[in-house]
C-alpha cells in the first residue's frame, strides 16, 4: 500500500524535515530540535513533523544520522582529494582534526559537537547509531593516517582519539579557549615523532 509519506512529495517533505532538524542540531544541540522549530526551518506545517516521525526521538535520531553520515562523506571526499605531495604532518593533523572536530573552526561548533557525544549517554535510542558512526569514523581515520604514511593500529588510533578528546575538553575551560589549537599541538607532537613518514 502506498502512503503519502512514501510518495516523491512525501519523501521530499521528510528529507526537508531531516535537513532542518540536522541544521538545528548542529547550531544548538539536542535541545534545539523541537517540532515547531523544525517545521518552521523546513517551511512546512507543524503537523508534518508528527506525520512523518512517530516521536521527537525519531526526529532527533534522523537528524543525528544525517549529520554523522554527512560528516563522514565530507571526510571521504577530502581524503580522495589528498595527493601524496601533501602528506606532511601539518596536513595530516588538519585532516584528522577535521574528521574528529568538524571543519567549523569556531569554538561553539566544537562545544556543540562534544555536547552531542556526551548527550548520547542520556539518549539510549541513539547509542547503536553512534557506535556505528564511530566505527566508520575510525575506519576513515585509519585510512587517512595509513595512506599518509603513518603506522597506526586500532590501539594507537584509540590513544590518538583520547589525546584529542582530552586536549579539547581541557581547553574548553580556558579563559580564551581554542580547543582545535590545543588538539593540533598534541597531535603534531605525536605524529611528528618517530612514526612520521619519510
Amino acid at each position: 500500500m502506498t502512503t503519502a509519506a512514501s510518495t516523491p512529495k512525501g519523501e521530499r517533505r521528510r528529507a526537508a524535515l531531516v535537513a532542518a532538524a540536522a541544521e538545528l542540531l548542529v547550531e544548538g544541540g539536542f535541545g534545539a530540535v523541537r517540532h515547531r522549530a523544525v517545521a518552521e526551518r523546513a517551511g512546512l506545517p507543524l503537523a508534518s513533523t508528527t506525520y512523518y516521525f512517530d516521536s521527537l526521538d525519531d526526529l532527533v535520531y534522523a537528524a543525528t544520522e544525517h549529520v554523522g553520515r554527512r560528516d563522514l562523506a565530507r571526510g571521504r571526499e577530502r581524503l580522495a582529494r589528498l595527493g601524496t605531495e601533501q602528506r606532511n604532518v601539518d596536513t595530516v593533523v588538519e585532516l584528522v582534526l577535521d574528521q574528529l572536530l568538524g571543519t567549523d573552526p569556531q569554538h561553539e561548533a566544537v562545544v556543540l559537537r562534544y555536547e552531542r557525544l556526551v548527550g548520547t549517554g542520556r539518549r539510549p535510542h541513539l547509542r547503536p547509531l553512534m557506535r556505528t558512526l564511530a566505527v566508520q569514523l575510525r575506519e576513515l581515520l585509519t585510512e587517512s593516517l595509513t595512506r599518509s604514511g603513518f603506522d597506526v593500529d586500532a590501539e594507537r588510533l584509540e590513544r590518538l582519539i583520547a589525546l584529542v578528546d582530552g586536549a579539547v575538553v581541557n581547553a574548553l575551560i580556558e579563559v580564551d579557549p581554542d580547543p582545535r589549537a590545543a588538539a593540533a599541538r598534541v597531535l603534531r607532537e605525536v605524529l611528528g615523532g618517530s612514526d612520521a613518514p619519510g
